[in-house]
């Protein structure tokens, strides 16, 4: 993949990210307001370990389709390659 797409979907997720971030403090006390009224509990946040484990998942999976990117292309400069060696014969 170009490296520019590849920046600008590391930007964009990031972006997301923070988005998500001030969008979560922004409605935190109306989220407090809400659960006062109702009698409803927050639930609680996941905890350290869970999310290095979804963090690991993401990181397994990025690394599982870079690689059959990876294979992908080597398969097509392979047949490439031999297509040219026939034409040459």
């Amino acid at each position: 993949m170009n490296k520019h797409f590849e920046d600008a979907r590391y930007y964009l997720k990031r972006a997301g990210k923070t988005a998500t971030k001030g969008v979560k403090e922004e409605l935190e006390p109306v989220e407090e307001r809400f659960r006062e009224l109702t009698g409803k509990e927050a639930e609680p946040e996941p905890s350290r370990l869970e999310a290095v484990k979804a963090d690991l998942k993401e990181l397994q999976e990025k690394a599982e389709g870079e690689a059959e990117e990876a294979i992908a292309d080597a398969r097509g400069k392979i047949g490439d390659y031999r297509g040219k060696e026939e034409t040459e014969a």
